[in-house]
């Protein structure tokens, strides 16, 4: 082909592809259609990467060095049709908050502080300001959850990454989100503790503490991924419980799935859900007089949510912080009857989050149980599928809201004489 020796030996990747190709029954078109593509404005490249693609497939087709070839057949039933790539926990973390800002029209802001295995999202959403995403890299954890805090307030879909670490700073301001009733998601990517433990390595021992590692009565709902694809996902269904019902949302995933990866199918945009939300525009309460007013902690009958009030709208100023608010007025109260009652209030938005119900993965009506939550989905799942294979009659059913639980977890737990529950730490989701 005229080639000189530089560019000659670099035709033997293809020789070795090509013999590959034999090895695993692959088709050959596709490969031959990509190089004459690659190389349309050098076509004597394009044909030497050919031959040297023929030559090899060739070779395991002619020579008898190779006694053993495998058909790997299409994963039809594993994978729904669709288009497909590789990606990582965090990258689908990533796509999954910004898929979420487009679904509920509202700007992504992420305030951060950089930490291991949490920085990769800060990396990535860094990239995509063509999508109305707006990065903050903060001085410390608690700058970074606050000027998130402050996003939600202004309107902005919010976010906060960090590690179990980080999460124990910011544990005041994320009551404060409690108290204010303002969307923020607080995306906690669990490594090895206590303290700094172990930076690079996967533990989920932080779920006790996203349940009640705050002061007072703080309730937060928890929601966790069980595959790096399924981060997307989760990503989704933080921000859905997150705007419903204007609530701060826990999402653990860990170190395991944000450096983990998996072929996931691209979503079409009509599978996305519909996050729109609706901001107050005016008043929203009548006084005994008549008077007209907006009440900040006016309620939704139906999801406990109170209205979202952007800073600037006419009419619809209201008082702000961490101290009580009165029921309806949100003005500051010492009320020991209010307390009481705001309290219950805040713990019953939580309890009434509408979550899917668990199923069990259960053929052969089991009396074992195995639930699990989290990254421990992969080795329980392979687990369940050696026992089956050995004759064993086994159950399995992975969580992924953590708070509220689903509401017939009960019910299927009771079917069941033993349940057991493998955990990265000594029994959190057990206790």
């Amino acid at each position: 082909f005229d080639l000189s020796r530089k560019e000659a030996e670099r035709s033997k990747n293809m020789f070795a592809l090509g013999l590959l190709s034999w090895m695993y029954h692959r088709p050959t078109e596709g490969t031959e259609k990509f190089l004459k593509t690659k190389f349309a404005k050098k076509p004597d490249i394009a044909a030497a990467n050919i031959a040297a693609f023929r030559a090899g497939w060739n070779f395991g087709e002619t020579t008898e060095d190779f006694a053993v070839s495998y058909e790997v057949a299409p994963a039809a039933k594993a994978f729904p049709p669709g288009t497909y790539r590789n990606i990582s926990g965090n990258l689908a973390l990533a796509y999954g908050l910004i898929a979420a800002s487009r679904q509920a029209d509202l700007p992504l802001y992420l305030g951060s502080y950089p930490i291991t295995p949490a920085s990769d999202i800060l990396h990535e959403l860094s990239r995509h300001k063509n999508f109305g995403v707006r990065t903050f890299q903060a001085e410390d954890e608690i700058a970074g959850i606050g000027a998130a805090l402050g996003a939600a307030f202004g309107g902005s879909l919010a976010v906060t990454t960090t590690s179990g670490p980080g999460v124990a700073l910011k544990s005041e301001t994320i009551g404060l989100a409690v108290s204010l009733e303002l969307p923020l998601l607080i995306v906690d990517i669990q490594r090895g503790g206590p303290s700094t433990g172990l930076p690079t390595k996967t533990e989920q021992a932080d779920l006790l503490q996203a349940m009640y590692g705050r002061n007072g009565e703080a309730p937060v709902p928890v929601v966790a991924p069980r595959t790096p694809a399924d981060c997307f996902d989760a990503a989704l269904e933080a921000a859905r419980i997150a705007l419903t019902y204007r609530t701060p949302v826990f999402l653990l995933s860990d170190g395991y799935l944000a450096n983990g990866s998996e072929p996931w199918r691209i979503p079409e945009l009509d599978e996305l859900p519909d996050l729109s939300v609706q901001f107050a525009q005016g008043p929203n309460h009548t006084l005994d007089d008549g008077t007209e007013v907006f009440w900040p902690y006016k309620r939704d009958a139906q999801t406990l949510a109170r209205p979202w009030a952007v800073p600037g709208t006419p009419g619809l100023e209201h008082r702000i912080g961490g101290i009580e608010k009165q029921d309806g007025t949100g003005n500051i109260s010492y009320d020991p009857a209010n307390h009481d009652f705001m309290v219950r209030t805040r713990q019953a938005k939580v309890d009434g989050i509408t979550v899917p119900d668990i199923e069990a993965d259960d053929p052969d009506r089991a009396r074992t149980l195995v639930l699990g939550w989290g990254s421990t989905y992969g080795p329980i799942t392979a687990a369940v599928r050696r026992l089956r294979s050995a004759g064993e009659s086994i159950a399995q059913a992975h969580l992924r809201h953590l708070n509220p639980f689903p509401a017939n977890l009960g019910e299927v737990l009771k079917q069941y004489d033993k349940v057991v529950i493998p955990e990265m730490n000594l029994g959190q989701l057990a206790t």
